[in-house]
């Protein structure tokens, strides 16, 4: 692992959200249910043993239903002293999902705006260059890394939180933020990103530059896609920094 002084050295924070709203389907069209309210959110530097957790509470303490608007406000706040302290905020598809959400929870465009456009969202790295997204537990397959617990997922824990297995849902996304901290480390030090196909074989992509922030990715050139059904266009990921 990269030490701190090394001058290519990316100080790291994993962040990661689930939400309250349970979404019917397996597709996880969730823009049609919206607003979806934010049940628990992790962040993990680099530098920490244990993520930081954030949920919703109850006049007694116990965990609520959602966050309120005050408590994804405060979150934020957390987020945009992190980065000012100098480190790079990671997701898995937190430009098209985890700050899409925050904005509408939290009523701050222009601070969830500058940290998604200067945080690294690995996923969107990925379908710059690739024309497709691909999953963080497909990444964590590829690499050989643990991934996600066996029979969960974000559709999945709406529904755990609702019948009060706050736990289990907290647990899961720590266990993402982990995740997507290790392979942004590991991809970093080989130079490469892997992940698993849906054929079942490894496929690669050139990282010799490292991960790109969500603004040096929408530098990039738009890949082929001219052999796809439905091509996702790039602004199905950003459409939402037009409406604050």
């Amino acid at each position: 692992m990269k030490k701190y002084s090394d001058p290519d050295f990316r100080k790291y924070l994993a962040f990661d959200i689930e939400t309250a709203k349970d979404v019917p389907g397996t597709d996880f069209n969730w823009r049609a249910y919206r607003p979806l309210g934010i049940s628990c959110a992790a962040a993990l530097p680099f530098d920490a043993h244990q993520p930081t957790v954030w949920h919703g509470k109850d006049p007694d303490g116990t965990p609520a239903r959602k966050m309120s608007n005050d408590e994804v406000r405060n979150l934020v706040k957390h987020l945009v002293k992190w980065a000012s302290d100098g480190y790079t905020i990671l997701t898995w598809n937190g430009l098209g999902f985890d700050f899409d959400v925050l904005v509408e929870e939290s009523g701050a465009f222009e601070e969830c705006k500058e940290l998604a456009m200067n945080h690294v969202d690995m996923m969107f790295h990925v379908f710059c260059d690739r024309g497709f997204p691909v999953a963080l537990d497909k990444a964590a397959q590829g690499l050989q890394i643990p991934g996600k617990p066996a029979g969960m997922s974000g559709v999945l824990a709406p529904q755990l939180w609702a019948q009060g297995r706050h736990q289990e849902v907290i647990d899961y996304v720590a266990q993402d933020v982990r995740i997507a901290l290790e392979v942004a480390q590991t991809c970093e030090k080989r130079r490469s990103f892997q992940w698993m196909t849906r054929r079942g074989s490894i496929s690669s992509m050139d990282l010799s530059r490292g991960w790109l922030t969500v603004k040096e990715a929408l530098r990039l050139p738009e890949p082929d896609t001219s052999w796809m059904d439905d091509p996702i266009p790039r602004r199905q990921f950003t459409r939402w920094m037009a409406n604050p």
